[in-house]
């Protein structure tokens, strides 16, 4: 039963965060689709409130909440992992990887009815919040240690800023082009 809990754990995790990344990106979009004219908004507005509200709905959402029963099944069938440091730091994350859900939601709405307050700019940066979550989290099952997680994130903390550089150069050199 409990590899049969794993294995379902590890597909609706993969779920999430392909539907997490997405949404990301879908904000992004639709964020960045209020630079066109008036009439071209409000066609690209329609078709990304669907677009998210279904991928929110039917895949992001459930994703998640499959992820938690199946998680919740392992941990039942394996109490002792209760009492384990590196697991503690494994929930706090996936923890911050809920609430980090939550706050999308909340983008989701607001954007529906365009009260939205998020550049294109701090998406990008927002969704980075959710790759160091991932790796953090996998680090530290991976590893099984509650302190080892910490190298994997700087290094992905790093690479996230030089991407961060190299977006913000590539915008500039956009912009001069135009």
């Amino acid at each position: 039963m409990y590899l049969y809990a794993k294995a379902v754990h590890i597909i609706f995790v993969v779920c999430w965060m392909a539907g997490l990344f997405y949404m990301v990106r879908l904000f992004i979009y639709h964020t960045e689709a209020k630079q066109q004219s008036e009439n071209e908004y409000h066609i690209l507005h329609k078709q990304f409130v669907l677009m998210e509200r279904k991928l929110w709905w039917i895949i992001a959402t459930p994703s998640m909440y499959l992820t938690i029963i199946a998680a919740a099944v392992m941990m039942h069938l394996n109490p002792a992992w209760w009492s384990q440091p590196w697991m503690h730091v494994k929930l706090t994350f996936v923890l911050g990887l809920i609430v980090y859900h939550f706050i999308c939601q909340r983008i989701m709405f607001q954007l529906a009815g365009e009260t939205s307050k998020w550049t294109s700019i701090k998406l990008r940066l927002w969704n980075e919040l959710a790759t160091v979550l991932l790796f953090a989290i996998v680090f530290t099952v991976v590893l099984k240690s509650a302190i080892n997680w910490i190298y994997g994130v700087v290094g992905l903390v790093l690479f996230a800023v030089m991407l961060m550089i190299a977006v913000k150069i590539y915008k500039k050199i956009r912009e001069k082009s135009n």
